[in-house]
C-alpha cells in the first residue's frame, strides 16, 4: 500500500506538516507496512512558503524587514537552490497577522517588506521567484515593495510620497530609471485565487480594504488614489493591466506584480503542487489523504483538497478529505475527484478545545480510514 498524504494547514492549529504527521501517525498504527508518504501542501494564503519547502526539501532564510507599520519584523522566505527558486510569502513581511486589531490602517500601511524579500532573493541569484500573496494588510497598490527595489514616486513639488495607499493620490511622477534591472531577468509566478481587479465596486479598496481598517469614506479615498497610482504606471510603462483579473489581489500588489515584473497568476496550489512534485508522487499510488480545517462550497474556489484532488484523478487515486468541520455545500466536491470526506469532531467540543486537539482527532480519524480501507479490501 502506498498513500500519499497531502493537506493543507489547520488554522490556528497546526501547519500543514503537523497535520500530515498526525494523520501518518494514525495510519501507522492501522497499517505499519504501509508506504507513507508525507507531501505538506497550501493554497497561496499563509503557510505556502513553508509547504513548498518542507516538500522540495528547501532552506529557510530569515532577515529583518520593515512591516507594513513600518516596524521592524523577522521575515522568512524559502530558497530551492537546485532550481535557483525563491518563495516569498507576502504575508511574512506585509501580513495582516502582524498588525493588532486596533491598529490596522489600509490608508497607511506598506508593502515595502516584501519589496525587501524580492531584493534578498534577486541578491541570492534567483532566476525565478513564486510570490505567494494570501493575508496581506496593505493596499499601498505595490507600491512600497516597487519603492523597497528603486522605483521613485514624486509629489507636485518633487519630493518622495509618504508611505501606504492614501499618499499615492499626492503622485505627480515615477521615476523608474532606478529599478532593479534584475527585475527583467526573473520569472515571477504569483501564487493566488483571487481575480479582483484594482479599481472599482469589485477592486481591492472596496472587497479588501474594510477587513484592512478601511471606512466607507476611506475605502472611496483609497480607490482614487489607487486610480491615480494607475494612471501615472499607464503612463510610464505604456500598458495598463488595472482591470486584468487578479490586479486586485493582496491591495493590489497584484497589480504592480503584472505591470512592472510582467508576472504570470496561477492558482496557489496548482504551484505548490508543482514544486512539491505532488504529481509524480501521486503515480502508483492506493490512496490520497488530503484536508483542511473547513471544508465546504468555498473549497471550489481553488483550495488545497480541490487542487489535490485534481491531480489524483488524472492518475486514477482515490481521495478522502479529513477536515476539522463540514460545512454548507461540501458535497458539490465529490463529483471533482473526491470520494469521501470526514469531520473529526468525536462529539459535541468547543473549536477552541478542536483545535487543541486537532493532531489527537486527526491520528484517530485517520486510523478510522485505514480500517474502513482494510474492510473494503477484504471484499
Amino acid at each position: 500500500m502506498k498513500i500519499v498524504i497531502a493537506p493543507d494547514s489547520f488554522k490556528d492549529s497546526l501547519d500543514a506538516a503537523g497535520v500530515a504527521r498526525a494523520i501518518a501517525s494514525g495510519l501507522a498504527e492501522v497499517w505499519p507496512a504501509c508506504e507513507r508518504i508525507e507531501c505538506p501542501m497550501a493554497d497561496g494564503g499563509e503557510g505556502t512558503m513553508e509547504a513548498i519547502v518542507a516538500a522540495s526539501q528547501g532552506e529557510l532564510r530569515c532577515q529583518v524587514v520593515r512591516g507594513p507599520l513600518g516596524e521592524p519584523v523577522e521575515a522568512a522566505w524559502g530558497w530551492l537552490a537546485e532550481s535557483r527558486t525563491a518563495v516569498i510569502e507576502m504575508a511574512q513581511a506585509s501580513g495582516i497577522q502582524l498588525v493588532p486589531n486596533g491598529r490596522r490602517d489600509a490608508c497607511r500601511s506598506s508593502t515595502w517588506g516584501t519589496g525587501e524579500l524580492i531584493a534578498a532573493a534577486l541578491a541570492a541569484g534567483a532566476s525565478r521567484i513564486v510570490l505567494a500573496i494570501g493575508g496581506s494588510a496593505t493596499n499601498d497598490g505595490g507600491s512600497g515593495m516597487l519603492r523597497a527595489l528603486g522605483l521613485r514616486l514624486l509629489d507636485a513639488q518633487g519630493e518622495p510620497l509618504a508611505e501606504g495607499g492614501l499618499a499615492l493620490a499626492q503622485l505627480a511622477r515615477i521615476d523608474a530609471s532606478g529599478l532593479d534591472p534584475r527585475l527583467a531577468q526573473v520569472r515571477v509566478d504569483v501564487a493566488a485565487d483571487v481575480d479582483n481587479p484594482l479599481c472599482g465596486a469589485n477592486g481591492a479598496s472596496a472587497i479588501f480594504g474594510p477587513q484592512k481598517g478601511a471606512n466607507s469614506e476611506q475605502v472611496q479615498a483609497l480607490d482614487q488614489a489607487l486610480a491615480n497610482f494607475a494612471d501615472h504606471c499607464a503612463g510610464v510603462l505604456g500598458k495598463d493591466v488595472r482591470d486584468e483579473p487578479g490586479s486586485g489581489a493582496a491591495g493590489g500588489m497584484g497589480f504592480a506584480a503584472k505591470a512592472f515584473m510582467g508576472a504570470q497568476f496561477r492558482p496557489g496550489v496548482e504551484v505548490v503542487a508543482e514544486l512539491a512534485g505532488l504529481d509524480a508522487l501521486v503515480q502508483g499510488a492506493d490512496l490520497v489523504i488530503t484536508g483542511e480545517g473547513r471544508f465546504d462550497a468555498q473549497t471550489l474556489r481553488g483550495k488545497t483538497p480541490l487542487g489535490v484532488a485534481r491531480v489524483a484523478k488524472r492518475h486514477g487515486v482515490p481521495v478522502v478529505v479529513l477536515a476539522g468541520t463540514l460545512g454548507a455545500g461540501y458535497e458539490q466536491l465529490y463529483g471533482l475527484g473526491i470520494d469521501a470526506a470526514f469531520a473529526l469532531a468525536s462529539g459535541p467540543m468547543s473549536l477552541e478545545q478542536a483545535c487543541a486537539e486537532a493532531g489527537a482527532l486527526l491520528k484517530a480519524r485517520a486510523a478510522d480510514v485505514a480500517r474502513l480501507w482494510q474492510v473494503a479490501r477484504q471484499h
